[in-house]
């Protein structure tokens, strides 16, 4: 399995089940069909699909919480695109 695959993954998962907003699974689709433009970036793209299954819409986030929210998520799409 590729690291676009468990991104696809994370994805579906997060739509379904964290209501992962569509402006994030946007740029998240992007990333999956662009692969070409993100070679030699696989470490990066595997802490995103991390993030994306730690996703949780209303999740404890912060100094005691491990969620991650639209924001933190946002910060790493940033950081790719």
């Amino acid at each position: 399995m590729t690291v676009f695959d468990r991104l696809k993954e994370a994805l579906d998962a997060a739509q379904a089940e964290q209501d992962l907003p569509d402006y994030l699974a946007q740029q998240i689709r992007y990333l999956i069909e662009n692969q070409e433009n993100y070679s030699g970036r696989e470490n990066e793209l595997a802490d995103l699909a991390e993030k994306i299954t730690l996703y949780d819409t209303y999740g404890q986030t912060g100094y005691i919480g491990m969620g991650v929210n639209n924001v933190i998520l946002g910060n790493a799409l940033e950081r790719l695109l």
